[in-house]
Order: C-alpha cells, then sequence, then structure tokens
C-alpha cells in the first residue's frame, strides 16, 4: 500500500473516546485507567503491526494532565524522570538508539520507585525486539496488549457513524469503494473522508460515488496495490 501522495488534511486531537475499539475493548478500559492514574498496573506495553492506532493512543493519553508523550526521535530531556509527571508515554520502542534505549531503561526505573505509570509501544512482542535485553524485561514488567486491526465491516460502521456526526450524507458505495481501493488504515480514511465532505462543499455536489472518484484522482491519491 503506498502513502497519500497530497495532503489532505489532518484529523482533530486525539482522543481515547474518539478511537474505534473493534476487539481492543480491554486495553481501552485499561488506557482509561491509566489516564485518571486508577489502575493497580503501572506499565503497559502496547504493540501491534503499521496503521493500527498504537501512536494515536498515546498521543491521546498526552492529552492528560501530567503526561508526557516520548517519540523515538525526541531529545534526551524527554527521558528525564521528574516528580511533576506521572504519566509517561514512549512511543516505537523497537526505533530507540542504544543510548536512548540506555535512558529509557533508567526511566522504567524511577517510574517503579516513585510509583508513576507508563505506556510504551513497538512492532512487535517484547521478546522479538532488537533491543537491549535489559530493556526487553523491562517492557515486560506490565501488561502486554497487541492492537488489533479493525474488519471492513467495524471501518465501515465507524465511518458511517463519523459522516453522520458531521452532517455528511454519504451515496450508495461510496465508503465500500473507499475500503477495498484506497488506504485501509482508519487515519488515512478519515483523512479522505474528512476532505471528501469538504470537497462536496466546495463544489456543491452531493457525495456520491463518481464525487469520491473525482477527488481521488484530483488529489493523486494512490490505490493498494
Amino acid at each position: 500500500m503506498q502513502q497519500l501522495l497530497l495532503n489532505l488534511g489532518v484529523i482533530k486531537t486525539p482522543s481515547l473516546n474518539s478511537f474505534v475499539t473493534g476487539k481492543n475493548e480491554e486495553l481501552m478500559q485499561l488506557l482509561h485507567q491509566f489516564a485518571a492514574r486508577k489502575s493497580e498496573d503501572h506499565f503497559v506495553y502496547i504493540w501491534g503491526e503499521n496503521a493500527v492506532g498504537k501512536t494515536y493512543l498515546l498521543q491521546s493519553l498526552a492529552s492528560y494532565p501530567l503526561a508526557r508523550y516520548i517519540s523515538a526521535t525526541a531529545n534526551q530531556n524527554a527521558f528525564v524522570h521528574d516528580m511533576s509527571t506521572t504519566l509517561y508515554l514512549i512511543d516505537d520502542c523497537d526505533k530507540l538508539d542504544e543510548e536512548k534505549q540506555v535512558l529509557a531503561f533508567n526511566l522504567f526505573n524511577h517510574i517503579k520507585t516513585h510509583k508513576h505509570f507508563l505506556a510504551s509501544t513497538g512492532q512487535a512482542a517484547p521478546s522479538h525486539l532488537s533491543i537491549r535485553d535489559d530493556l526487553k524485561s523491562r517492557l515486560s514488567w506490565g501488561l502486554i496488549y497487541r492492537v488489533h486491526h479493525l474488519t471492513d465491516d467495524e471501518k465501515i460502521a465507524a465511518l458511517t457513524h463519523h459522516a453522520n456526526n458531521c452532517g455528511m450524507k454519504l451515496g450508495t458505495g461510496v465508503l465500500n469503494y473507499l475500503i477495498n481501493h484506497y488506504p485501509r488504515d482508519m487515519h488515512s480514511l478519515l483523512l479522505i473522508l474528512n476532505a471528501l465532505d469538504k470537497y462536496s462543499l466546495e463544489t456543491k455536489r452531493a457525495i456520491t460515488l463518481p464525487l469520491l472518484l473525482d477527488l481521488l484522482q484530483n488529489s493523486k491519491i494512490s490505490k493498494n496495490e
């Protein structure tokens, strides 16, 4: 699958309440507890393939008070523990360089000492990551969840719900065509759907399959291969 060749806009600020749960209900319940700092477990590691929403979930948690999002490219200061932060969110642990792996290891230890919280992500279970063994051990301290892809039916239901909330009236076949021919992750699908709504207003045309095809062609969005 190729990436979008045109920036169609941005999704609103990530929110746990906006994440389409699918088969991830238990994980979502836990993350809400993390957001409120009410979980008995203080560590969770979340893994899954690209575009299942791992970064979205961490960025959603980052919107809560006293939380800090840490990307794999963040500077070293981001890995320093302080008492004003009680929820740490380390994204893409499999992409941390050697030095940041050491910093992440130390951060885990400080968080445990002070009984703070940490959620982290990666593309595979800890034992399958190409990182330091001591960091693998820390990633396995708490709960481990795999984020499951949504089924096509779940995606269509979520997109329909989004369209209804935005007042969009979708013509027959619009979502089925989109699901079957273009990027299938929810972030990309929502970008296209929002762009379609805007394009409909600009052109004063109903949201139909021909309008979608017109938008996709003019936007040079690559089809799935």
